[in-house]
């Protein structure tokens, strides 16, 4: 009897320090924004975590105010991982990206690693990067 509570005890002692470490894992990310040319409206903000899901569909969002032309968003409890950011000055604050007719943005447009399209929207392998610790990221919004 006494070996089998110790047993349980020490297997419970092994999964609490595992779920202790992967909370440990957790990751923040803060993302500073310049280079809005007025503080109206807001700006949009997309985290990706999958080359097929970018510029689709967001893994996190979040909508800031802009002040002095310049905005942070902090991501909290991030896995490590690779990750692109996307994100929209919404200056008209109609809460969608404006395109004109061949669906190039008409409002001020920011990617991770200041990534730019040729002929398109940039790509991921040009937008991502890597995740494993705490970490600040700046992103120009022209």
């Amino acid at each position: 009897m006494k070996k089998t509570l110790l047993i349980a005890t020490f297997i419970f002692s092994i999964i609490n320090t595992t779920n202790a470490q992967q909370e440990k894992e957790k990751i923040d990310l803060r993302v500073a924004f310049s280079g809005m040319k007025s503080d109206k409206g807001n700006l949009f903000v997309a985290l990706y975590n999958e080359e097929a899901s970018f510029l689709k569909k967001s893994y996190r969002g979040e909508t800031v105010k802009v002040n002095n032309k310049k905005s942070v968003v902090i991501f909290k409890n991030l896995p490590k991982g690779i990750y692109a950011i996307s994100a929209f000055h919404d200056a008209n604050d109609n809460k969608k990206m404006d395109t004109n007719f061949f669906g190039i943005p008409k409002e001020p447009i920011g990617i991770s690693n200041d990534a730019t399209g040729f002929m398109g929207p940039p790509k991921y392998k040009d937008s991502k990067f890597n995740l494993e610790k705490n970490k600040t990221i700046t992103i120009k919004v022209n």
